[in-house]
């Protein structure tokens, strides 16, 4: 049992974890290459978000947005 939360924890810190631990290193030997790799990533969330706003507003227009404020039955 001690290996599988061992490879969990080897999957999670070694390999999942691989990206930041790069990310981490690069701003130490460079600042402005980290920075750009952090705004790149940022635009890249801002667009998307953008992105998912105007298509729930594409469905309120197309009322295909149930606004059902019960959403269960014992709430009514």
């Amino acid at each position: 049992m001690t290996s599988f939360f061992n490879g969990l924890g080897f999957l999670f810190e070694k390999v999942l974890f691989w990206p930041m631990d790069l990310l981490a290193k690069t701003e130490l030997s460079n600042w402005w290459v980290a920075n750009i790799v952090t705004w790149i990533f940022i635009l890249i969330t801002f667009y998307f978000f953008i992105y998912w706003l105007k298509q729930l507003n594409i469905f309120r227009q197309n009322k295909e947005d149930e606004q059902d404020t019960t959403a269960h039955s014992f709430l009514k």
